[in-house]
């Protein structure tokens, strides 16, 4: 059950130096720059399909957040919503706020007319089958540079 206390929100431009530590953190396989997340930050923030979520303590901390967006796909027969990153402060994992997260990217996802909800996972994927996600295929990449 999340605490009471924490709600979501669109993220602002001026969240970016909180959400910051926690996107630095986040990154398994890159190191993030600090210029280049400065660069991209008002790039997502209030974009048509990009959803770019933050959770807030009712002290203006943001202790989590999610990014998302939809984009069109022969396969599903037309929008799908795809969940890049979605990070919650260590201290702060388990109290439902990743669920909170979720909740209301999958309503965005709706809203969007999204047929589904897919994401990559490393490191959450019992979390995620608790939320009824399921392992559908084997995520590749090839780094570029």
């Amino acid at each position: 059950m999340p605490d009471q206390q924490i709600r979501t929100r669109p993220a602002r431009l001026d969240d970016a130096d909180q959400v910051w530590p926690l996107a630095h953190a986040f990154a398994t396989s890159f190191t993030p720059e600090h210029a280049a997340f400065n660069t991209a930050w008002p790039q997502l923030v209030d974009v048509p399909g990009t959803l770019l979520l933050v959770a807030e303590t009712p002290e203006g901390n943001i202790v989590g957040y999610l990014l998302a967006s939809t984009h069109l796909t022969f396969l599903a027969n037309g929008r799908v919503a795809w969940i890049e990153e979605l990070m919650v402060d260590e201290f702060h994992r388990g109290s439902g706020i990743g669920r909170l997260l979720i909740a209301h990217a999958e309503d965005w996802a709706t809203s969007e007319g999204a047929a589904y909800v897919s994401l990559a996972s490393r490191r959450a994927g019992p979390f995620y089958q608790t939320l009824n996600y399921e392992d559908s295929a084997v995520f590749f990449k090839k780094n570029l540079h």
